[in-house]
């Protein structure tokens, strides 16, 4: 390795790197000290930048951490880590559970790889952010309601369910979104600088329905807190601070819109003369992609149903499980597509120009190399499949006329 390569770093960036892959490996810093036989003050000052690292310590660092010394140089994306952010926006459930950091450190390696990928391609993020909106000066529900409203009319998604709500956030947003396993009690994460732009990390281990309303929790949080890393867990307590609770308030005007809600629980009622069954909700429900029991909760606060139904329904031992499984709902589909979409082709992209090796691909898919390998394949199938189905349109008049056909 070229010593030239290192001086070309600022030392604080790449001791924030070593700093987060340590992490990563569950190793403290005099772990590492003693492996590497050197003072836990000189680990301290490289993970500072206080001290340049040598070729040589770098890569025994590597190896001790299980990384390739790639990752430390060769990305040439300079941004301070997200994991500060979290340390001074969430101290206290950091400082509680010590495995959530990890988490944090993972956002941050999946949006570096993103921008990496990127760069090596030539293909530019494209942005389309709204300003931040401003959640002062009203009530939360009414906070909510107008942002909720205002977002959906810049997306163009009316009031009906959102079915594809990543994809839109991807592709007209430009936001990063990651989906991949946390601790269960995290349900997303979000941390936004300039060069990296807003990530979300969805948890890969919840079912699709808590996945949804994350994602829309969590963009709640992009609009209305940009500057503030956030770590959402499922605990009563940290739901109940105002930002969580305008979050939520936010997921559930967008998920569920009241004029269209309302709508389709009208026409369902005028269509059942005996009333409105739990049939009825639970396929609602599904069509929304909430819970049975964010629905029941919405449609209580809109005076649709009676107030504490949803509660009257679990004293009963309602368990909207076994409906689903009775209905034919399969309301935990697996989740194909961890990754964005546009990070996997520009990964393929960049292997395919022999920018990437298989290792190195399989490192940014989050793969084995067999996997990497086949995703190229079918990425090439795709391609082939495309031109072939347009070969013979060339010879299609577009402007003939439908009459008499």
């Amino acid at each position: 390795m070229d010593p030239s390569v290192l001086e070309q770093i600022d030392p604080r960036v790449l001791g924030v790197r070593l700093q987060d892959a340590r992490k990563a490996a569950g190793l403290t810093q005099q772990a590492v000290a003693e492996r590497m036989r050197m003072a836990r003050t000189t680990v301290v000052a490289i993970e500072k930048g206080e001290r340049r690292v040598t070729v040589s310590e770098l890569l025994e660092f590597a190896k001790s951490y299980a990384r390739p010394v790639s990752e430390f140089v060769s990305r040439r994306v300079v941004t301070e880590s997200f994991v500060p952010q979290f340390r001074v926006a969430e101290r206290d459930i950091l400082e509680e559970h010590a495995d959530f950091e990890q988490a944090t450190i993972e956002l941050q390696r999946l949006a570096e790889d993103y921008s990496e990928l990127e760069r090596i391609t030539g293909v530019p993020s494209q942005r389309s952010y709204p300003p931040p909106y401003d959640a002062s000066g009203a009530s939360i529900e009414q906070v909510a309601a107008y942002v909720a409203s205002a977002e959906r009319n810049r997306l163009g998604v009316g009031d009906g369910p959102i079915g594809n709500l990543r994809e839109r956030l991807e592709t007209d947003l430009g936001l990063r979104i990651f989906y991949y396993p946390m601790p269960s009690r995290i349900a997303g994460i979000f941390a936004y600088n300039d060069p990296l732009g807003g990530c979300i990390g969805i948890n890969l281990s919840h079912p699709r329905d808590r996945r949804h309303w994350s994602l829309a929790h969590e963009f709640g949080h992009f609009l209305m807190h940009r500057f503030r890393a956030e770590i959402t867990v499922l605990e009563v307590r940290r739901r109940g601070a105002p930002t969580e609770r305008l979050a939520d308030a936010f997921a559930e005007n967008f998920l569920m819109p009241a004029a269209g809600l309302e709508r389709r629980f009208t026409e369902m009622t005028m269509s059942s003369p005996a009333g409105v069954t739990l049939t009825d909700i639970v396929s609602l429900a599904d069509l929304y992609q909430v819970s049975v029991q964010a629905l029941i909760l919405r449609l209580e606060s809109l005076r649709r149903l009676r107030a504490g139904a949803w509660d009257r329904l679990k004293a009963e031992g309602f368990k909207p499980q076994h409906a689903q499984r009775l209905l034919g709902i399969d309301a935990n589909p697996s989740l194909q597509e961890k990754l964005p979409r546009r990070y996997v082709a520009l990964a393929v992209e960049a292997f395919r120009r022999g920018e990437l090796s298989e290792g190195q691909l399989s490192r940014f898919l989050r793969t084995d190399r067999v996997a990497a390998r086949l995703q190229v394949e079918e990425a090439q199938r795709q391609i082939y499949s495309e031109q072939d189905e347009f070969a013979g349109l060339s010879d299609l008049d577009l402007a003939q006329p439908l009459e008499g056909r």
